[in-house]
């Protein structure tokens, strides 16, 4: 018995000494004046932390972040935040402020600050997809002495004339098809969209032509009362022209099929842009959301991206 009981204290002991603990809480935090949700998940409480802005906007992975963070979470803390107006936190909040891209912009930053703050940690990685990766990109580029790196997946760069390349497809798609019902309704749309229904038919025959699920009708114009005046400020920033440069390291994860955010503009972007440190994955079988079809290869490399610690 005593020998069983020597064996536990020498295996608890190390954890003890260097005052290691795993972390897991959720927490609603003051951020822009509202109560925001905020949740952190990792092995050790020493580690790097790694905080992921989900896309949309408005649309929260908190409930599947295991999914795309499990690995992650041995080798970093992985924190998740429901953004204003989305999961949790929009549940938090009788009052909704008018929204504007300046105000999730700084939403950001006090997030970020938090987290340092929180950890004791001078810098943080980021992690955006899509709209959460504008974001990202948008703190590196302002900011980027608050961090260790940038991993920007999916990203909007310059949605507009990411809109336009892949509305010009689908309807040359469309016309070579012979389908009516698509010419019919593609015809409508104008980018910058005015409205929900173009949003709603643009996003019906992506989803159509690249052989998924469209989204209903009702969901897509609920989320443009709410989101659509954001969403089109935002795609009317060009990141080519406004960010010639980022000044911490920078990396870019696209998926081969993905015409949401279409990969050649981000490919683009990657090859003019200039950072500290910088690189581009492809991930052949994936469209927009690789988070998603590819999980494993995209956790294996922003491991691989982690900076040596002292």
């Amino acid at each position: 018995m005593l020998t069983k009981a020597l064996l536990l204290l020498y295996l608890w002991l190390p954890s003890l000494s260097f005052g290691i603990s795993p972390v897991l809480w959720s927490e609603a935090v003051e951020i822009g004046g509202i109560k925001q949700w905020i949740t952190a998940k990792g092995t050790s409480d020493k580690n790097p932390i790694l905080l992921f802005l989900h896309g949309g906007p408005g649309n929260s992975v908190m409930s599947i972040a295991d999914r795309f963070t499990k690995e992650l979470q041995n080798n970093f803390v992985v924190v998740m935040w429901d953004q204003r107006e989305s999961g949790q936190t929009a549940k938090l909040n009788l009052v909704h402020p008018e929204l504007s891209l300046e105000l999730l912009e700084e939403d950001v930053v006090e997030v970020v600050n938090f987290l340092r703050r929180r950890f004791s940690q001078d810098k943080i990685y980021l992690a955006g997809h899509s709209w959460g990766a504008f974001l990202a990109l948008t703190l590196a580029i302002s900011s980027p002495g608050l961090l260790e790196a940038c991993f920007a997946i999916s990203p909007m760069v310059n949605q507009l004339e990411s809109e336009r390349l892949t509305l010009h497809w689908m309807k040359e798609v469309a016309k070579g098809a012979l389908n009516n019902e698509a010419i019919k309704e593609l015809e409508m749309v104008k980018i910058p969209f005015e409205n929900g229904s173009q949003l709603y038919y643009h996003r019906k025959w992506l989803a159509i032509l690249q052989g998924s699920r469209p989204p209903s009708k009702a969901m897509v114009l609920t989320w443009a009362r709410r989101w659509l005046k954001v969403f089109n400020q935002a795609s009317a920033v060009n990141f080519s022209d406004t960010a010639p440069s980022i000044q911490c390291p920078t990396f870019f994860f696209i998926g081969k099929n993905d015409y949401q955010t279409h990969f050649k503009i981000t490919e683009d972007f990657y090859k003019t842009v200039k950072a500290e440190k910088k690189d581009l994955f492809w991930f052949t079988n994936s469209g927009h959301n690789l988070n998603l079809t590819e999980p494993k290869k995209l956790q294996e490399i922003i491991i691989s991206l982690q900076k040596p610690r002292n």
